[in-house]
């Protein structure tokens, strides 16, 4: 008897910037999970529907440029794919992803809120241009791509369990796992995807250290 693989849908589209579906899309077949891994958008074959989603594990929103903008075309599918989570469905942001998840404006699946790293105290980077950033990644240090991701405020007294994968250098958390309904959700502002090329593309020294592990952790934690 044939087992059916698990779905991953990877949103692409005006929402994102191109590379960052492909990234996600390779980060999660290099996954232990054995994901059937497909796009999904207003261009590709699958469209982002309830239909779709019901036969999904997953639902990746990858990074892309500004909110706003991103927030314009996506705010149609927010019932959508708050449904798909509620009811059992994992959601994986990366960046504007992560943005995304948060409330002001989002899909609203985090106790909490999204918002600017760059913009809060102490933090260790102040250019929206592509940089490197260090976090602390379940305790170790771990230096990521990052361009001008989120930071996640939590609520005083969160009503769902938040296991915080992740902090920056300040302190503000920089990745995390959550419940939503029947479902989790898992959101990182730097981007654990980002292989060499992205670094060599911005002019941008490698780390010795690649972030891919802590973005399969990422995905085994949302996953579990």
């Amino acid at each position: 008897m044939t087992t059916r693989r698990p779905l991953a849908l990877v949103y692409r589209g005006g929402a994102t910037e191109p590379g960052c579906p492909e990234s996600v899309a390779a980060l999660l077949r290099r996954s232990r999970w054995n994901f059937d891994v497909h796009y999904v958008g207003p261009r590709e074959r699958v469209k982002l529907t309830r239909a779709a989603l019901g036969v999904a594990t997953v639902y990746a929103q990858p990074g892309g440029a500004t909110l706003g903008p991103a927030w314009r075309q996506m705010r149609r599918h927010r019932d959508t794919v708050r449904e798909f989570v509620a009811g059992g469905g994992r959601y994986l942001g990366f960046c504007l992803g992560g943005y995304l998840a948060g409330a002001t404006p989002g899909f609203d699946l985090i106790p909490g809120d999204a918002d600017q790293y760059i913009a809060s105290t102490g933090a260790g980077v102040a250019t929206t241009d592509a940089t490197t950033v260090e976090v602390r990644w379940r305790g170790y240090r771990q230096p990521l791509y990052f361009q001008d991701g989120p930071l996640f405020e939590l609520s005083p007294a969160p009503h769902t369990p938040v296991d915080v994968l992740a902090n920056y250098a300040n302190g503000q958390v920089a990745a995390l796992v959550t419940d939503f309904g029947s479902g989790r959700v898992g959101v990182v502002g730097p981007h654990p995807e980002a292989d060499s090329h992205w670094f060599a593309d911005s002019g941008l020294r490698t780390p010795e250290s690649s972030g891919v592990a802590a973005g399969l952790d990422l995905i085994d934690a949302v996953m579990c």
